[in-house]
């Protein structure tokens, strides 16, 4: 009689109870059950954990770029809660491309998609004609991570 747990079936545990799946797969994983492993998810779910990775980065970004353009197209407006979002979006940044160095490689895709949602936040939070934006990002990838950084 073998000490490891008893593995309940996968059927249609993927759909019914993602939590109890991830366990059941992680512990074939560990004894070596190869082809017991719901595979076709187990990919599924791996290629997830990068794109929701990605994600994190990108939504950081596009609130960084928004409150920088808020602070250099609204500069009567500034206030202490953008300079907070700034610096708490720049750590996020920071922490997530220390967390995942090959997105920190992609940053300038991702800051260029980033952009095209920050520009348009930014035109209906200021109430401000998006022209007023430039089309491209005015801030360099090195630029949006310094903590020194401010447009003027």
């Amino acid at each position: 009689m073998s000490n490891a747990p008893r593995i309940e079936p996968a059927d249609d545990l993927y759909e019914k109870d993602g939590y109890a799946w991830s366990k059941r797969e992680a512990e074939l994983l560990r004894q070596r059950r190869f082809a017991e492993v719901d595979l076709a998810n187990v990919i599924e779910e791996i290629e997830s954990v990068g794109k929701s990775e990605r994600r994190a980065l990108k939504s950081s970004y596009r609130v960084l770029i928004q409150h920088l353009l808020k602070w250099q197209f609204q500069p009567e407006r500034r206030s202490r809660s953008w300079a907070d979002t700034i610096r708490t979006q720049r750590t996020e940044v920071e922490s997530d491309e220390e967390d995942n160095p090959s997105l920190k490689a992609e940053s300038d895709a991702i800051v260029v998609s980033a952009y095209r949602l920050a520009r348009k936040q930014a035109a209906d939070e200021t109430c401000l004609p998006l022209a007023t934006f430039p089309d491209t990002c005015p801030y360099t990838a090195n630029q949006l991570r310094d903590r020194d950084y401010l447009p003027e």
